[in-house]
């Protein structure tokens, strides 16, 4: 078989297999990135001892016990709390002020991962006051990162990172404040999560959640493909209200997006949108 034989070969597996996932178990991934999906499923045939992407459909067809993880190998899970301060930073200082302004707020963490984004979005509206008006919504795909995102525990050789992101991004305090260490692993207070609801959700086939004064969906749009981040977009534009804001993560853009002239690009540095108020 040429190489050229070889990778048709594996796009039409990858194809078969999506399909297969799709209409067995509604998980739809047609439109991720096909370059990334495929280094991801090629692992998961290493792991699972599948010689093929052929023979893994077969397994999953056929297995319920495959699914789980295989959504472990093809959602990414890789986060920090307080990653890119920066962005943290930017939120505090400049969009915190006008959320003030509202007498509730909701707020909705979508691709919440394994929920180190949700604990420091939930650690910064508490140090700024705004905890007790807020509501958190924490969705993702993958049920398996939902539990851990519920369960809030981290190992505790990621908490000087996750200390450091806090300092540069302005929180006040300490973050040992908001976690006790044992037996290796910092569990985060339960009452960071009180006023969060965590639920699955796919940004490529489910509906609008709500309405929300502030999506946070950062290093979730560059695993789609243009027309499911046209669907993401979209559909964030129809859950914010008027004027709401949208962040997105560091290689993120909203530039050639098909929603992009429902925002304004307001902090281009920090990948913050807001919706516009005619829209």
């Amino acid at each position: 078989m040429t190489q050229e034989t070889a990778a048709r070969t594996e796009d039409i597996e990858l194809r078969l297999f999506l399909e297969a996932m799709y209409s067995q178990y509604h998980y739809d991934f047609r439109g991720y990135s096909r370059a990334s999906l495929k280094r991801r499923l090629i692992l998961a045939c290493q792991r699972l001892g599948c010689p093929t992407v052929s023979a893994l459909q077969e397994r999953l067809l056929h297995d319920d016990r495959v699914l789980p993880q295989l959504l472990d190998y093809m959602t990414v899970q890789v986060s920090d709390m307080f990653r890119d301060p920066a962005y943290f930073r930017a939120l505090r200082e400049q969009i915190i002020p006008h959320l003030r302004t509202y007498p509730s707020l909701r707020v909705w963490v979508a691709g919440c991962s394994s929920g180190e984004e949700l604990y420091s979005l939930a650690i910064l509206f508490r140090e700024e006051g705004l905890e007790e008006k807020t509501m958190f919504y924490a969705t993702d795909v993958n049920g398996n990162a939902l539990a851990k995102a519920e369960a809030g525990v981290y190992a505790l050789d990621r908490v000087a990172l996750f200390t450091k992101n806090h300092r540069l991004s302005g929180g006040s305090g300490s973050l040992s404040d908001y976690y006790h260490a044992a037996y290796g692993a910092a569990r985060f207070d339960q009452t960071l999560r009180r006023r969060t609801v965590f639920s699955d959700h796919s940004l490529a086939s489910d509906s609008v959640f709500g309405e929300m004064h502030l999506i946070s969906c950062r290093n979730v749009l560059i695993y789609f493909d243009r027309p499911l981040q046209d669907t993401a977009v979209g559909l964030f534009k129809d859950a914010l209200v008027r004027k709401g804001f949208l962040g997105m993560g560091a290689r993120e853009t909203l530039r050639f997006n098909a929603h992009a002239k429902a925002f304004t690009e307001l902090l281009p540095h920090e990948r913050i949108y807001q919706k516009r108020g005619e829209t």
